[in-house]
């Protein structure tokens, strides 16, 4: 079965883009173990602000805030929402 749908937004914020894309997967993308491939990001001028929430194969669940990738624990989709959310907000005062 093919990834599916969960979330897709694309929207100006900021002056910016906020890119949202969330998917439900048949098998997760290791080394996570849930099943969900997504990408939120916000761009503003051309550069990554928020870089990416992402899940790659071989990385996890991770987030890149400037130039500084970190790991990220993925607990569900609504609690990685509002953590994104909360970065843009910060990033952007």
């Amino acid at each position: 079965m093919p990834a599916g749908p969960v979330l897709r937004i694309e929207q100006a914020h900021r002056g910016g883009v906020i890119e949202i894309v969330i998917r439900d997967v048949p098998t997760s993308v290791r080394p996570s173990v849930h099943g969900f491939k997504y990408r939120l990001v916000f761009v503003r001028g051309g550069k990554h602000v928020i870089g990416g929430y992402d899940k790659e194969f071989g990385k996890g669940d991770h987030r890149d805030i400037g130039e500084v990738e970190s790991p990220y624990r993925f607990i569900d989709v609504d609690t990685r929402l509002a953590n994104f959310w909360r970065d843009v907000t910060e990033a952007t005062r």
